[in-house]
C-alpha cells in the first residue's frame, strides 16, 4: 500500500471499495502492521461469474509473511462465518483450485472449516462452499466456456487489486514495443463481472481464444511467457 509505483492502483481500489460498501461489502483487517485481512461480499453483488442464493463470497483472505502461524487466518475465517450466520446467509463460497495456485485461496485451509467442492471448471479451478442450508452455489454457464472469439492477447481486469493498474501499464508498454496485438477488457460493472467467459479473480488472460491464466502479468512475466510459447511451436 505504501509502494509508490502502486499508488494509482491503491487510489483506484479505495474508490472501488467505497462504492461497494453500500452493497454489503466487508473489508476487515486485524490490528497488526501488515497484510492481515479478509474481504468478502454478498454473492448477489460480488463481481464474479458465480451464482447462488444468499451466499457470501470471499474475494481474499490474506495473512502475509511473519504473521503466519499465529492464528490470524483462523480468526478472520471465524469472523466471516459468524457474520454469515448472523445475517442468515445460506453459506460462504470462495474460488480455489485443485492444486495450489498463486492469487487463489488455499484449498486445504478452507477444507479445515468444512468447505467442500461445490463446482469445478476443467478439473482445475474449484468453487468451494460452506453450506448452512444444503443449497450450493455454482459457476455461471458462461464462465465454464473458458473461450472467447478474439484471438489476440486479451485481458479481463478490474481495479479491485491495487497491483492491477501497474500491471496494465507494463503490459501496454511491452506489447506496444513488440508489436503484439492487445485487447484490454475493463470489468467495471457488476453486469460485466457476472457474465464473464471464465473464472475471474480480478484478472483473466486469453490467447488464441482460450483462457490461459489468472496470474497477474508484468513485463518480466510476459517475456517468460512469450519465450515458452515460441519453444512450444
Amino acid at each position: 500500500m505504501t509502494d509508490k509505483k502502486h499508488q494509482p492502483g491503491v487510489t483506484a481500489k479505495k474508490k472501488w471499495l467505497a462504492d461497494r460498501i453500500a452493497e454489503g461489502h466487508i473489508f476487515r483487517k486485524l490490528d497488526v502492521n501488515g497484510k492481515v485481512f479478509i474481504e468478502y461480499a454478498p454473492l448477489e453483488t460480488a463481481w464474479v461469474p458465480i451464482q447462488g442464493k444468499s451466499y457470501l463470497y470471499i474475494y481474499c483472505l490474506w495473512v502475509s509473511g511473519s504473521f503466519k502461524g499465529k492464528g490470524y487466518g483462523k480468526a478472520l475465517m471465524e469472523s466471516c462465518i459468524l457474520d454469515a450466520k448472523k445475517k442468515g446467509k445460506s453459506g460462504i463460497c470462495v474460488l480455489s483450485s485443485k492444486k495450489k495456485k498463486p492469487f487463489l485461496a488455499d484449498k486445504q485451509f478452507f477444507l479445515k472449516f468444512g468447505f467442500t467442492v461445490a463446482d469445478a471448471i476443467n478439473e482445475e479451478y474449484e468453487l468451494l462452499a460452506l453450506s448452512f442450508s444444503g443449497e450450493m452455489p455454482s459457476f455461471s454457464a458462461a464462465a465454464k466456456t473458458m473461450e472467447i472469439a478474439e484471438k489476440e492477447l486479451t485481458i479481463y481486469y478490474s481495479v479491485q487489486c491495487p497491483c492491477v493498474v501497474d500491471c496494465i501499464k507494463q503490459v501496454r508498454t511491452y506489447c506496444g514495443k513488440n508489436n503484439i496485438p492487445l485487447h484490454l477488457f475493463a470489468v467495471d460493472t457488476l453486469e460485466k463481472a457476472k457474465n464473464l467467459p471464465c473464472v475471474f479473480n480480478n484478472w483473466a488472460v486469453f490467447y488464441n481464444g482460450c483462457f490461459k491464466t489468472h496470474h497477474l502479468l508484468n513485463e518480466t512475466y510476459l517475456k517468460k511467457y512469450a519465450l515458452a510459447h515460441v519453444k512450444e511451436k
